[in-house]
């Protein structure tokens, strides 16, 4: 059985819900191994184990400041050693902005083949076959990586994180970074404003508003947040100025892909759907009975958002309480 390295994506020492979904599916292809780069703590070692590592690569460069002081450079020449060392049957990587340049650079230094947000991964004849969205939507298509080490990004919620026990064997692995993967230097650095609510392209619940919603996003916001849900909106919205570009959703935009996704008052033009359409299922909110986007839901409710969402937000609130 061949070894899957899964590059753990981690903020602040803590693994995010993504890496768990990445271990679940290097579980269907091979063996599982996470890839830690920095020092992990005891908690993320024994969450990684937990959901089946057999193995955990811990790391690390004489200076560990060159993964957190400069751009992505020095994390991909670290994988590109270890790959080199381990030679694994793929490496799995989140489909983030930073996870899609990683990848990117590895598969240029390994020579392999890329494949980027993939949304469904699968073995067939010892390899894996991908599943993703093309094209703003238009095909869904099938690809396998024919030269090298398979490098694939998966997007966010692609799998369910099932539990299972690896051995959890550390291993340290001490690279070398050059002085070419240092050229882009972080020089400072903002957090972002804390929202209370999931990650946008990782939510498993996303809610969005366009432009039914006039300006007003509070029954978005109110329905969103007695879900558990993030709060998106389409290019309409955000062009008007009624929310912040980083919420945008569609070809021009963040692409989710949650379990359920909520439009409301969204026609469905394609450069919205091109970021929305892989979602498992899909609800509309829309006065108009032609909007495009019914074409595409699984349940569509012909009304005004204004009242529907707080009757729907009324009613989640009493079944939880």
């Amino acid at each position: 059985m061949s070894e899957i390295l899964v590059l753990v994506d981690h903020v602040d020492g803590a693994v995010r819900k993504t890496t768990n979904e990445l271990l679940t599916i290097a579980r269907r292809l091979g063996e599982p191994s996470a890839v830690f780069i920095g020092s992990p703590s005891d908690d993320a070692v024994a969450g990684l184990k937990g959901f089946g590592a057999e193995k955990i690569y811990i790391v690390s460069a004489d200076d560990d400041s060159a993964f957190t002081s400069y751009l992505v450079a020095p994390k991909a020449e670290a994988l590109a050693q270890l790959v080199e060392k381990v030679g694994p049957g793929a490496v799995l990587i989140s489909s983030s902005a930073e996870g899609k340049e990683v990848a990117a650079r590895l598969a240029v230094k390994l020579e392999s083949g890329l494949i980027t947000d993939a949304v469904d991964v699968q073995a067939e004849d010892g390899a894996p076959v991908t599943t993703q969205s093309v094209f703003a939507g238009s095909y869904t298509v099938q690809a396998k990586v024919t030269k090298g080490t398979p490098i694939i990004t998966v997007k966010p919620n692609a799998a369910t994180p099932e539990q299972a026990e690896g051995a959890g064997a550390v291993e340290q692995v001490p690279v070398t970074i050059s002085d070419a993967a240092k050229a882009a230097k972080i020089v400072a650095s903002e957090p972002r404003k804390a929202t209370g609510r999931p990650e946008l392209t990782e939510a498993a619940i996303v809610v969005s508003g366009g432009r039914g919603t006039g300006g007003n996003f509070e029954p978005v916001e109110k329905f969103a947040d007695s879900l558990g849900a993030a709060v998106g909106a389409s290019r309409a919205a955000v062009d008007s100025g009624w929310y912040p570009h980083s919420f945008q959703v569609g070809q021009t935009g963040k692409t989710v892909s949650p379990q359920l996704y909520v439009a409301a008052g969204i026609s469905g033009a394609i450069q919205h759907r091109a970021g929305m359409q892989t979602s498992k299922t899909i609800v509309a909110v829309n006065k108009d009975e032609e909007a495009p986007l019914f074409e595409l839901v699984d349940f569509g409710v012909v009304g005004d958002l204004h009242k529907v969402l707080p009757a729907a937000t009324e009613e989640v609130t009493k079944r939880k309480g």
